[in-house]
């Protein structure tokens, strides 16, 4: 059974799903679809063309679907694609897709947090399990994978990648793009160790660990550019998830990856 306030207003196009609570002065718009268990609190804003998955929670002020803040928008349909379990709080705001990206939609994947005055812009993709602390913002087509965490304040600019499991620090001003498993920071932004406290919590092994800390000092601290340091680590180490995940993304990056640190990293790993 629903539970919505006589004072919100819900389209008669929306579709709502069971067990959905929509507070006081709430606004759904035409052709949202809102899924089960969902809850949309008092004056929160969800624009047309809008996809929620189920259980999520949206607290007020925030909007979700709004259209793009981009010139290239011609009022096309364009979409919000946002998985279960998402918690979008005060605030915060999810900018609809464009067609001339090529995509038409931006995405939140399940299980992902977005805090207070997050900005998500069009076309951007927030993977799985992932958290973007309050004040965080992404430009537009910005893909952040599974498991990363924006630290709060933190700007990216458009295209940007940030890697799996990788976690940027508060503050920082992302201009390349962040491979998997990595910490960073300072200003400019760079390498600053392997992600451990995170990987820990997460359940990797020690050995996997320790694997992608020597993975990453061979590309960072031996010596190489960034291609001959892939090269090296593609020879020297065997084939595996972690090193095929770290070399996939490099190669495949178009803005280039975050410098090296001026003091290598060198910790122990328990």
């Amino acid at each position: 059974m629903n539970k919505i306030s006589p004072m919100a207003t819900v389209s008669p196009s929306a579709v709502i799903g069971d067990g959905v609570e929509i507070g006081p002065y709430a606004f759904i718009d035409d052709d949202v679809v809102v899924g089960d268990g969902c809850q949309i609190l008092p004056h929160a804003v969800i624009f047309k063309y809008v996809r929620m998955g189920r259980n999520c929670i949206v607290f007020p002020g925030a909007v979700v679907g709004a259209i793009p803040q981009d010139l290239k928008y011609s009022g096309e349909v364009s979409y919000v694609e946002i998985g279960d379990n998402v918690t979008i709080r005060e605030c915060a705001t999810i900018n609809r897709g464009t067609q001339a990206s090529g995509k038409g939609v931006t995405k939140i994947d399940s299980d992902t947090l977005i805090m207070s005055y997050v900005h998500v812009a069009h076309d951007c993709h927030v993977g799985s399990h992932c958290i973007m602390t309050s004040h965080s913002a992404i430009a537009g087509e910005t893909d952040i994978e599974d498991y990363a965490i924006l630290g709060g304040g933190a700007m990216c600019h458009q295209f940007s990648r940030i890697g799996t499991h990788a976690m940027v620090g508060g503050a920082s001003k992302v201009n390349k793009d962040i491979p998997p498993y990595v910490l960073c920071g300072r200003d400019p932004i760079c390498y600053c160790g392997v992600n451990i406290v995170g990987l820990r919590r997460r359940g990797f092994a020690s050995d996997d660990i320790r694997l992608i800390k020597d993975i990453y000092d061979t590309i960072y601290f031996q010596g190489y550019n960034i291609t001959d340091g892939c090269s090296k680590v593609e020879a020297g180490f065997p084939q595996s998830e972690y090193r095929d995940t770290i070399l996939n993304f490099i190669r495949a990056s178009k803005r280039g990856i975050i410098r090296g640190s001026d003091v290598g990293e060198r910790g122990q790993i328990d």
